[in-house]
């Protein structure tokens, strides 16, 4: 179906589905980009908000601190056997795995002793675990890779070796660990996974590995969550072997002038040492709970949907209320995002849906807010501010400027003679005291909530009832007669002074129903009303001269606005297009509530005979 020939509530939807799918899209073929960078950033929140978890994993961290260099009063690297004495401090507690997160990868610069001693320690322990390091160098057309292995003999007897690297995302940070990694054609496994095995081998609590690598390491906190002894502890014998006794023991740098530190979700100050990490990842495999992610078209369809709820809601609603709606399901869809992830370890894709319903939400109040300036300019040539921001705000303004024939109360006003006396003035002086005249006599319209249908030279018609329904409309509109007059007075004495002559306003009341709303041709449409009562306002305009009187009202005004205002009973008269005369009134003033008049016209105006003017 063309969009032409859609609803407008279907149109706002189509538009704001539009609008989530283009977010989605873009989502999608970003790899790496804005959207990964704050979905990663987004990751780091839901671990923030959830907060610190007990490990459940027996791991113990020894660490190699500031501390320990400190007490030992040794520069790095230390002696090799002192690596050998701390293993052999361990050995008789019967630890279920030891991890030295150092890699050997070199002689001792102590000679090959030191290597020996080490080497000795690493077999009577037999579930030791040492540290290799991947590096690769890229170069124009290549990249070489070197798999950097501990150094025999003390790899040899080693339960095992593997690369203690770490996989960095697109902002370097820290949030997952390979299990394997592809080395020239084959398989390499990594540190942790030999960990593992070991665990498991020696009867530790473990769950199945997951089935895909990278892993997302489901941190249990910030630096030391894990319990951690420092080195220098257990090598003096201070720590008891029994303290490590069917337990993973890692053993790896914590001190920062090692450079072994990296940004985590915890540690964004780029603070976790890399022993840590191998902790929590080894409690994430241990205990089966790494993070999941979520599959991306979950989110780019709840953009698309929310896209679509958020145009819609702007285009149907009041700005705060649509801002409430949009905000609601912000704040409903980041809960259940934040649920489904310390429930059952999902990351959702955050952005996507935020995205789509800020970008539904203020693009469409921004149209609007385009839309309304340029309505109410348009718009201001004919109503007050006030009905002006009623007819944009409302849902149903539209049908408020639609035809309709309903009752109304409409005014004419004219200078008479003032013809004959802008004839002997220049154009310019007609022109500025008119846009005076006519700014002054439309404020007073507007000050009793009337509608400026149309200026004709210096006549005015104005509308009341209208657009909106307005109970007392037909003493508003004599209210705004008697405002002319007042207002009259400080323009007619400045024209005197600078032009001669005397300027003097008739007005023109009738009440009565009439066809009203936007009319006009296709080339150019006007808000107005016609019909019998129209004519009759303006016809009773033109016979304020004949009985020299301001104001004359007909009767259906007069009815409305009796209780309201002294008036006084002109007679009958025979107007144009009328063939049965016309009861008309001319007003004295608006009554007080005691009965006395108050507001009234000058004595001149309302001693005003009823004869007609020669």
């Amino acid at each position: 179906m063309p969009v032409r020939f859609l609803g407008p509530s279907a149109r706002l939807l189509l538009a704001g589905a539009l609008v989530g799918l283009g977010v989605a899209l873009a989502s999608w073929v970003d790899p790496g980009g804005f959207f990964e960078v704050a979905e990663l950033k987004a990751l780091d929140g839901q671990f923030a908000i959830r907060g610190a978890r007990q490990p459940a994993s027996p791991i113990v961290i020894v660490s190699i601190d500031e501390d320990s260099f400190d007490e030992l009063n040794l520069a790095w690297p230390w002696p090799r056997a002192l690596h050998a004495e701390l293993l052999d401090r361990l050995s008789p507690a019967r630890p279920a795995a030891v991890g030295l997160d150092i890699v050997f990868a070199e002689p001792s610069s102590r000679g090959p002793e030191d290597d020996e001693a080490l080497a000795r320690a690493i077999a009577r322990a037999g579930n030791v675990v040492l540290g290799a390091a991947l590096t690769a160098v890229q170069e124009t057309g290549f990249v070489k890779e070197d798999l950097n292995p501990p150094i025999r003999p003390i790899r040899d007897g080693a339960a095992g070796y593997g690369f203690v690297n770490f996989d960095s995302d697109a902002d370097a940070f820290v949030r997952r660990g390979s299990l394997t990694r592809s080395f020239q054609d084959r398989q390499i496994e990594g540190f942790d996974l030999l960990l593992f095995r070991l665990a498991e081998k020696a009867g530790l609590p473990s769950a199945r590995l997951p089935r895909r690598s990278p892993v997302l390491i489901n941190f249990r906190g910030a630096p030391r969550t894990f319990p951690t002894v420092p080195y220098h502890r257990v090598v003096s014998g201070e720590v008891p072997p029994e303290a490590f006794a069917g337990k993973i023991v890692l053993v790896g740098a914590t001190s920062v002038i090692q450079h072994d530190v990296f940004p985590t979700p915890f540690a964004t100050a780029g603070n976790m040492p890399g022993v840590e990490i191998h902790a929590n990842m080894l409690e994430t495999l241990l205990q089966g709970i790494p993070i999941r992610r979520a599959l991306p078209g979950i989110a780019g369809t709840v953009a698309v949907l929310a896209g679509a709820l958020a145009v819609w809601a702007a285009g149907t609603m009041r700005p705060l209320a649509a801002a409430a709606v949009v905000g609601g399901t912000l704040a409903g869809y980041l809960a259940a995002c934040h649920g489904a992830f310390v429930l059952e370890r999902y990351w959702a894709d955050v952005v996507p849906v935020p995205l789509a319903l800020a970008l539904g939400y203020l693009g469409t109040e921004a149209r609007n807010f385009v839309r309304e300036q340029r309505e109410k300019r348009r718009l201001s040539r004919f109503f007050s501010p006030d009905v002006v921001r009623e007819i944009v705000r409302s849902q149903d303004g539209d049908d408020a400027l639609g035809s309709a024939r309903r009752l109304v109360t409409v005014l004419f006003s004219d200078i008479r003679g003032f013809t004959a006396l802008s004839e002997r003035l220049p154009p310019e002086a007609v022109v500025t005291f008119l846009r005076e005249y006519l700014t002054v006599m439309t404020d007073a319209v507007f000050l009793y909530g009337g509608t400026v249908d149309k200026y004709i030279g210096d006549a005015i018609m104005a509308l009341y009832n209208v657009p909106f329904e307005a109970p007392d409309h037909a003493a508003q509109a004599v209210r705004t007669g008697l405002e002319f007059q007042r207002r009259l007075g400080p323009l007619a004495a400045a024209f005197t002074a600078k032009h001669g002559g005397s300027l003097r306003c008739g007005v023109g009341i009738n009440t009565g129903e009439a066809v009203v709303g936007t009319l006009g041709s296709e080339q150019r449409l006007e808000y107005t009303a016609i019909g019998d009562t129209i004519n009759l306002g303006s016809r009773l305009e033109g016979v304020t001269k004949d009985f020299d009187v301001p104001i004359v009202i007909s009767e259906a005004t007069y009815r409305e606005v009796k209780d309201l205002f002294d008036t006084r009973y002109l007679g009958e008269v025979t107007v144009k297009g009328k063939e049965v005369p016309v009861k008309i009134y001319t007003v004295l003033g608006e009554r007080e509530p005691s009965g006395y008049s108050s507001g009234g016209l000058p004595a001149t105006v309302t001693s005003a005979s009823r004869s007609p003017s020669k």
